[in-house]
């Protein structure tokens, strides 16, 4: 304790230390001195980089501004740029991490051609031009036969709007993205109630909001963009509560955290919607004014018309006028509409406002607390209480001193709130029942009158979008050597709407779009693998996938998926013929396909975060951003955009050719990112349009946008007037001011949707009703999932196994600290996390008799894996979890042959079906059977402890070959050290310092 006092005594003198005079006259030191050793000089403003570059991250999907700081042509350092709105300078480890991402011994180095057999990671290195050559014959071939044989399918690339629109000049319909994998749910459950969506289409009102209820989100995803937000609150004592059945990262600073059971939390809303109508905690005027709550139902039970909305002669919604008895246009603002009743037409049909349907469902017992606790995993008393803090929250608005017009017209003087914000994403989405969940929490916030107002949860730019959705779905018809008539995602509004044959089959390889899954609006990635083994209901010809690590941790049934690519015919054919794929790593999807085309990473290319596809808007205005290039590539690699827009122009497709049939994009994606228009005026970057470059939003092609866009620090940024940043859905100046940015086709008021007729509209086909019906073995589906207004219905896969025998949810989740596969090769990440356990609730564990670091099998109705357990107190009772994307295959990303990742870590999806248990003769996709949104959290194990002989994970596969040439990997990468090129490179042999050995 002296030493330690005696060092906090001389901490000011060690500091201040005159170190030229002690040099010039040495002078009696006291101890602490001595010990210190000879002064170290310490440059505190060294020169990092001579020049520095703006760009955006690709470490995650929050797309921060970032600082690139470059000397000698390497990178030094990366940080945040504070002047971007999305992180406004904060970065986070993965963001830095971005040096060991660019400096990986695991990207690939140059086109290869597979030599061995499939799986074996046999390549030789082949040309760009023999690359380029395969593919445009491989390609051309069915173009000009049947275009329906290339599926086409892109992970988590962000550039979703060049690659849809390629999908559709080549003319294939069987295109999709990662969405449908993710959050298709979110966004569609959004989409179709408030036109817009929880996470890359809204954030909460962190200056205002009392109270903030998160759901079901990971820490990877939006990461810095909602700590800020987080810190925010906390800096104000807002609430923040955070339903999700794991207590790590953001849970465990929330002021409460509620452990719900997987698959619930559309129960808990309902509980909390129970007793907020009983308490007559609902915002009628703002339902009255935003929402269709007014709009008249038909109540014909049996009837073609039953539960469709009553309509006037033009088609117009009606409502009642309580004051005159009558029927009248529901847009109309001089009435008093009714929100409850039961009313007849003068055609003498019933109806009933859909208020009154939507409180006689959730007022009813059985959505009471006491009805539903025991499922959710909690007690009634806490349901209610959460309900009155609701209450008091909203009892307490939020009022700005802030004219505004509505769309009427009608000037207000303040904007006023309820100051309850809410966010979710993937926990409530890939589930089963997860689009009625996310729309069940859109009801909550409608009920509230929490959408878009001062305190609540509000639009990004550039939503709200109207309602309903946009284009329909293209691909009812098709011919060789012809696009599309449209792009191949869009929106079904009907059972016309759907891609079906005339006996109601799947018109698409993935079948999405059909009755399996008709609102599936990003398509339905996750089953291409295997309908295109099983040649269900067609066979492939090509498979060509990027950036989609299907081999591996992007799959459900890993094993299975494996199998499902080498797998091959009688005659000795593979059942998928060819697989094409880019990947800037040796992923171990690399390893199956027959050829790979190299892509350059996030440092080395141009990319465009486009409000065409996923955009950095906020509510603040609308935003979006350029990745370019800051490195040139040391390798014979390519940006898959550029590579993408050349197999265009030597296919001949008609978006990538003049009508001489030259390159129309001969500069590549630089070149389209500058000069495509998807309709006169919209472009891919937003900002700096028009030949002089100052017309934002909506304008002709400025040959300088790029010089602009880096000018500017690599992104542009439009700021809405005051008077235009709340209540957009119905702001008169908004609307009219986001149709002249080009992100609206009308200024008409967005209607909100309560109740959502196109749901409907299935439901009556699934009854009888309509030309076009579904076949027998999906009526019943239809009918009973198919509800406008939101239902709860148990997890589908839980529904089919046995509870006794799977008594436990198995659910995955990614750390902070990585993002999907990419980072968990890392050499910095992977310093936090690089192996995996089975996370189990302290008490269940030891009721089964284990304690950390047991091994347990972990076991569901379609496979079997032995893994290390760790208990924790903040996981809910009847639920195991891990971190995802952490184990990996031996010989993959190039890792040592006895990295823990591949010794030691392990996948959930190996207990993954993507397929349900067979009912009635057949298998539907494990996927929310609305749309098409896989189902991976639905899973159903049981734990039983291992013997003591058992002490390693399985399953076990071979180790994978390295593609030709990568280098050797050390066991310790060193960043720059040394002044060596690459941090793969040994140690250059020390100079002799002359001193004793």
């Amino acid at each position: 304790m002296s030493l330690i006092g005696d060092a906090f005594g001389h901490a000011g003198r060690m500091l201040k230390r005159d170190v030229h005079a002690e040099q010039q006259q040495p002078a009696e030191r006291d101890l602490l001195e001595l010990l210190a050793g000879p002064v170290e000089v310490v440059e505190t403003s060294p020169v990092v980089g001579d020049e520095v570059k703006y760009t955006t991250c690709y470490m995650c999907a929050c797309r921060c501004g970032i600082k690139v700081h470059i000397k000698d042509g390497r990178i030094r350092y990366i940080e945040g740029n504070k002047d971007h709105p999305v992180n406004r300078g904060v970065l986070c480890g993965k963001g830095s991490a971005g040096i060991m991402q660019q400096y990986s011994p695991a990207k690939l180095r140059k086109p290869l051609l597979r030599t061995g057999e499939r799986g074996s990671g046999e390549f030789k290195e082949i040309e760009w031009e023999e690359a380029l050559g395969l593919a445009t014959q491989w390609l051309g071939d069915i173009r000009h036969t049947d275009p329906r044989k290339l599926a086409f399918f892109t992970g988590r690339d962000q550039s979703q709007s060049l690659t849809g629109w390629w999908a559709m000049q080549f003319g294939t319909l069987n295109f999709a993205a990662h969405g449908g994998f993710c959050s298709v749910n979110m966004a569609a459950g959004g989409l179709y109630s408030i036109g817009g969506a929880f996470w890359e289409f809204g954030e909460p009102d962190w200056e205002h909001t009392k109270y903030f209820m998160l759901f079901g989100v990971a820490e990877d995803h939006d990461s810095n963009p909602i700590k800020i937000g987080l810190a925010e609150l906390k800096k104000r004592g807002a609430k923040f509560m955070s339903i999700n059945p794991v207590k790590t990262g953001y849970s465990a600073i929330a002021d409460e955290w509620v452990g719900i059971r997987p698959g619930t939390d559309g129960l808990f809303v309902f509980a909390l919607i129970h007793c907020l109508l009983h308490a007559d905690i609902v915002d009628f005027d703002f339902l009255a004014r935003y929402t269709n709550a007014t709009w008249l139902v038909v109540q014909n039970p049996g009837g073609a018309d039953h539960g469709l909305f009553a309509r006037d002669a033009e088609g117009a919604p009606l409502a009642w006028d309580s004051k005159t008895g009558k029927a009248v246009a529901a847009s109309g603002t001089d009435f008093s509409p009714a929100v409850v009743g039961t009313f007849t037409l003068e055609d003498g049909r019933r109806v009933m406002p859909s208020f009154q349907l939507l409180a006689d469902r959730y007022m009813s017992d059985e959505f009471s607390p006491e009805a539903v606790a025991e499922r959710c995993g909690l007690t009634a008393e806490r349901i209610r209480r959460i309900a009155a803090e609701i209450g008091e929250a909203f009892n307490d608005p939020v009022v700005l001193d802030q004219p505004w017009t509505d769309w009427a017209g009608r000037r207000h003087e303040k904007m006023v709130g309820r100051p309850i914000a809410m966010h979710a994403m993937r926990g409530i989405s890939a589930h089963s029942n997860g689009f009625h969940t996310c729309r069940a929490l859109h009801v909550m916030q409608m009920l509230l009158g929490a959408v878009d107002t001062p305190g609540s949860w509000r639009y990004k730019a550039p939503y709200p979008k109207p309602l309903p959705g946009g284009p329909k779905p293209a691909g009812k018809t098709w011919a060789p050597d012809k696009p599309l008539d449209g792009m191949p995602l869009g929106f079904t509004m009907g059972p016309e709407d759907l891609l079906v044959d005339e006996n109601g089959g799947p018109l698409r390889i993935d079948k999405a779009y059909s009755w399996e899954a008709p609102l599936s609006s990003h398509g339905m990635m996750h089953m291409a693998i295997h309908n295109a083994w099983a040649a269900d209901p067609y066979p492939v010809d090509v498979l060509f996938m990027y950036m989609a690590n299907m081999a591996w941790n992007s799959s459900m049934n890993t094993a299975g998926t494996m199998q499902m690519l080498t797998d091959k015919n009688e005659d000795g054919s593979y059942k998928i013929p060819k697989i094409i794929y880019s990947d800037a790593y040796a992923s171990e999807m690399v390893s199956y396909a027959d050829l790979v085309l190299p892509d350059t990473t996030y440092l080395e290319r141009w990319d465009c975060i486009s409000l065409l596809d996923r955009p950095i808007g906020s509510a603040h205005g609308p935003a979006d951003a350029i990745r370019r290039p800051v490195l040139t590539p040391d390798r014979d690699v390519r940006p898959f955009q550029d590579v993408l827009i050349e197999l265009g122009a030597r296919l001949k497709l008609p978006g990538f050719t003049n009508d001489d049939g030259s390159a129309k994009y001969p500069g590549g994606y630089p070149d389209y990112i500058v000069n495509h228009q998807r309709k006169p005026g919209i472009g891919p970057l937003a900002g700096f349009r028009g030949e002089d470059g100052n017309t934002p939003g909506k304008g002709a092609p400025n040959k300088s946008q790029l010089d602009r866009y880096i000018e500017n620090k690599s992104f542009w940024r439009h700021e809405l007037p005051h008077d235009e940043v709340y209540f957009k859905h119905g702001n008169k100046n908004y609307l009219e001011h986001a149709v002249k940015l080009g992100m609206i086709d009308s200024a008409n008021q967005i209607v909100l949707h309560l109740y959502s007729e196109p749901l409907q509209k299935f439901k009556l086909a699934a009854e009888g009703h309509g030309p076009i019906q579904p076949p027998e073995r999906d009526r019943e589906r239809v009918k009973n999932y198919f509800d406008p207004l939101p239902i709860w219905y148990q997890p589908l896969e839980e529904q089919a196994v046995s509870a006794e025998e799977f008594p436990m949810s198995a659910i995955t989740q990614r750390p902070m600290a990585m993002y999907h596969s990419w980072h968990s090769q890392n050499a910095w990440l992977r310093q936090i996390f690089s192996k995996n356990f089975l996370y189990m609730n302290r008490e269940t564990a030891e009721k089964m008799g284990l304690a950390d670091d047991d091994y347990v099998w972990v076991t569901s109705y379609h496979g079997r894996i032995r893994v290390p357990v760790r208990t924790m107190e903040g996981v809910n009772p009847d639920t195991v979890w891990t971190w995802n994307a952490i184990g990996k295959r031996k010989g993959a990303w190039n890792l040592p042959s006895d990295a823990p990742e591949g010794t030691e870590g392990f996948l959930l999806n190996h207990v993954i079906s993507e397929r349900l248990p067979e009912k009635d003769g057949y298998r539907h996709s494990n996927s929310d059977p609305v749309t098409g949104q896989a189902a991976w959290y639905d899973v159903r194990v049981r734990i039983e402890k291992a013997t003591d002989s058992e002490h390693t994970p399985l399953p076990e596969f071979p180790t994978l070959k390295r593609p030709p040439h990568m280098p050797q990997r050390p066991a310790v990468l060193r960043f720059d050290a040394e002044g060596r090129k690459n941090p793969w490179d040994p140690l250059p042999a020390r100079k002799s310092s002359g001193a004793a050995k």
